[in-house]
């Protein structure tokens, strides 16, 4: 392996610092080396030691460095999940709060690692009919719906009981606590499930909207589930790079199952999504299969 290796090897793994903290740090680095080895010493440092210097060198420019300097972005290297969550609680509170008309849809573009696109329009209110694809999505008006169930020749185009399922849901806690409380009522959860209280904290995250305090209080509930893990250097599905955010399965989960990884932009903390489909977009329209 030669230097060029060693440096590549060594920038992959810890990244680097700006520009412009580069300088005052190669300078403490050089003073030391001077100021603790002979003159002997200090050639054998640049000559015979050069590769180990040069990648020491690296190390000790990133360390210097605050997380915040370093271009892998606040809350990357050793993230913590709770002050990720926090944070991002934080910057939802910052988006706009105005509400869209009952009339209106949510529309959400999604992205996977294939570069596949994922279009949806859901109505507002949940009485109109929207899209998910090419597929209508019908609404519930007055209590009834059509027929959706499995094939059956006599039940087609009869009507069924339903509830609107609103795309917005503004009545939703504005609390952690309350929200946490919210969360552990929906169907689904079983105690010390953490893996299902991430899914319900995604499903509220993705293809929802909420009002900017509902939001925030979901991020800060989520921070109180035990067992959060987070994870450096990952990408959404659109290949964004972020922190991650992932809980643990609980014993006797199926083989090979895989956990849901929330990824939050490093810098603004802002959700992007997950590990394999990102939230490019998403806004309220005025009429399904409508781009903004």
């Amino acid at each position: 392996m030669d230097d060029l290796d060693l440096i590549r090897d060594r920038a992959e793994a810890v990244g680097f610092a700006p520009a412009e903290h580069l300088a005052p740090a190669r300078e403490r680095l050089l003073a030391a080396a001077r100021g603790d080895r002979p003159h002997r010493s200090r050639r054998w440092f640049w000559a015979a030691g050069a590769s180990i210097g040069l990648a020491a060198a690296i190390t000790a420019v990133v360390a210097l460095a605050p997380a915040e300097q370093v271009g892998i972005g606040v809350g990357v290297a050793n993230a913590d999940p709770v002050r990720v969550l926090t944070e991002a609680a934080g910057a939802a509170l910052e988006e706009p709060a105005k509400a869209p008309r009952p009339d209106q849809f949510l529309y959400v573009r999604t992205e996977n690692p294939h570069h596949h696109i994922r279009e949806v329009w859901l109505s507002v209110d949940g009485t109109r009919d929207g899209l998910i694809g090419d597929t209508e999505v019908t609404g519930c008006r007055d209590g009834k719906a059509p027929y959706s169930g499995p094939y059956d020749p006599a039940k087609k185009g009869t009507l069924e009981d339903c509830r609107p399922s609103p795309a917005y849901q503004a009545d939703l806690p504005t609390t952690a606590d309350a929200m946490l409380a919210y969360l552990d009522a929906l169907p689904g959860t079983k105690d010390g499930d953490v893996s299902s209280m991430g899914k319900k904290v995604f499903m509220l995250a993705y293809e929802r909207a909420l009002t900017p305090a509902s939001y925030a209080a979901l991020f800060q509930a989520a921070a109180k589930v035990p067992g959060l893990k987070a994870l450096d250097h990952v990408t959404d599905g659109a290949g964004r790079p972020g922190v991650g955010i992932t809980w643990s399965f609980p014993p006797g989960s199926a083989p090979g199952a895989k956990p849901i990884v929330l990824v939050f932009d490093a810098g603004t903390h802002q959700f992007l999504g997950t590990d394999d489909s990102a939230v490019t977009v998403k806004t309220f329209v005025d009429e399904a299969g409508q781009r903004p």
